[in-house]
């Protein structure tokens, strides 16, 4: 039987309701269901999806940022595996005032041996940049100093929170601190060891120890300048000893609740190779830049420039490391290897053995490893002296200081020179930028500098300097807008406005 048109109509619309309320009830539950508010109007263009999470050693897009968010701070030298976070702020843009300074009378010294003998060592050197975090409610202040300890200080007033932790000669290079939350403070040490140290007693305790003459062959002395990388129980360092190292942790815990370690050196490698020798004249080598980790490799270089990447990706399944960058910038590198968000790479050498190579491929550069046979992106000729500090970015630039006491902002993608501004008696710290302010340490008078780079086109405009003491070698340390310097006088200090 034929229905009436309007009756027809009803139920038509009747069945559409119970189809569109069914659809919303069910929709929470139905991973199919998809709102029309989401729907795509004709003609427009779908979101691209979420890019994938990355599942390698360290993610090269979080360059700039944090070394994770299990402890916050600046955990060591240059902040991230990439060697690209300098700290927090707000970065004062008048002068600061001392806050405190440790310790409050006397200094931090020690005599110490090396190629020209005995003297006297005074304060924080190259890199000499303390480490900055929280931990249980306080923030620590923990460095290494000429005097052979490892001191732990909080940052509210300079006071000790745990006794010294001494070494039995001068530390040059900056702690790492644990990022995965484990307390623990991995240091090296002149006196022939790099150290795991446990800081949830009421006093330091070493848990190991590696010594520098525990591979074979070694080329230079025993210092441990080089600040490590800790990445899923794994340790990555560099030594003065001409090798690199890898040491599997197994972190834990025992059960009274205190911090343990199992390490297992499980891989080294020469900083050089034959063919080194034979370009480099000599067999002298040594570590002394910090280990950059960039996606699944691990990239350093040596005394004799020779930069060296190592793909790491199978580390964790038992697979050796593979060497995928060989490049030779001709002299000593001893200034951290710099990584963008590509995974390009900005290195710095000296300029004293005035070689042939050193003159084809410059003092400032820009490498993409993705082009192992040819990696040279740009090149900056830098002939009086070349660098020892490691460059920073910022922005689409990057600055590096040189030995001649030059601010250089370089074009990261032309390599064009935008400006170059001289820093009377600047050091060989490297340059720190939070907040669009840059400082940097001059070892002569003892300034600290303060400039302006917001507009990366013009030279740094100067804010502010402040004396702290005498020559700044030392890298400072930014955290919550508070300065953390170290200098030859023997004391750090602690700047910021009141």
């Amino acid at each position: 039987m034929t229905r009436p048109l309007g009756r027809r109509l009803a139920l038509l619309c009747a069945a559409l309701l119970a189809l569109a309320a069914a659809a919303c009830d069910s929709a929470p539950d139905d991973p199919a269901f998809v709102s029309p508010s989401a729907a795509v109007p004709s003609g427009s263009t779908a979101p691209e999806p979420a890019p994938a999470a990355f599942t390698g050693w360290h993610d090269p897009g979080q360059t700039g940022k944090p070394w994770g968010d299990k402890v916050k701070g600046l955990l060591t030298f240059r902040g991230n595996p990439t060697r690209t976070f300098h700290g927090s702020g707000p970065l004062p843009k008048t002068k600061p005032e001392e806050l405190w300074r440790f310790p409050k009378t006397g200094n931090m010294c020690r005599p110490s041996v090396d190629e020209h003998g005995e003297r006297i060592w005074c304060g924080m050197g190259w890199t000499g940049q303390p480490a900055v975090f929280e931990r249980e409610g306080k923030t620590w202040v923990v460095f290494g100093a000429y005097d052979g300890k490892v001191h732990f200080l909080d940052a509210s007033n300079g006071e000790r929170i745990l006794p010294d932790f001494t070494t039995n000669d001068i530390i040059k290079g900056s702690v790492t601190i644990d990022p995965d939350g484990f307390p623990l403070v991995y240091t090296g040490s002149r006196d022939d060891y790099f150290r795991i140290i446990a800081i949830d007693g009421d006093k330091p305790k070493e848990l190991w120890k590696l010594s520098a003459y525990a591979v074979k062959p070694t080329l230079w002395n025993n210092d441990w300048d080089s600040s490590a990388i800790i990445i899923d129980d794994y340790l990555f360092e560099g030594g003065e000893n001409s090798q690199f190292h890898i040491v599997k942790l197994n972190r834990g815990y025992d059960a009274n609740g205190k911090v343990t370690v199992k390490p297992k050196l499980i891989w080294n490698t020469p900083s050089w190779d034959e063919k080194l020798i034979k370009e480099a004249g000599h067999k002298t080598f040594s570590v002394e830049n910090s280990v950059n980790v960039s996606g699944n490799t691990i990239y350093f270089a040596n005394s004799a420039g020779l930069v060296q990447g190592w793909d790491i990706s199978g580390l964790k399944s038992g697979q050796k490391p593979k060497r995928v960058l060989r490049f030779w910038t001709g002299d000593d590198t001893d200034g951290s290897i710099v990584s963008d968000e590509q995974g390009n790479l900005y290195v710095g050498s000296e300029y004293e053995k005035k070689n042939a190579r050193s003159k084809t491929v410059g003092q400032l550069m820009k490498l993409d490893p993705k082009k192992p046979n040819d990696p040279l992106v740009w090149k900056i000729d830098e002939r009086n002296g070349g660098t020892y500090s490691t460059a920073a970015l910022h922005k689409d630039i990057v600055i590096f200081g040189t030995h001649a006491m030059d601010l250089v902002g370089v074009d990261r993608e032309t390599g064009k020179v935008r400006w170059r501004h001289h820093v009377p008696g600047m050091g060989h710290g490297s340059p720190v930028i939070v907040d669009d302010v840059l400082i940097i340490g001059d070892c002569n008078a003892g300034w600290l500098y303060a400039f302006d780079v917001a507009d990366t086109s013009v030279a740094p405009k100067p804010l502010w300097k402040v004396k702290p003491g005498a020559c700044i070698e030392s890298t400072p340390a930014v955290w919550n807008g508070v300065v953390y310097v170290g200098t030859r006088a023997g004391q750090l200090h602690a700047l910021a406005l009141r």
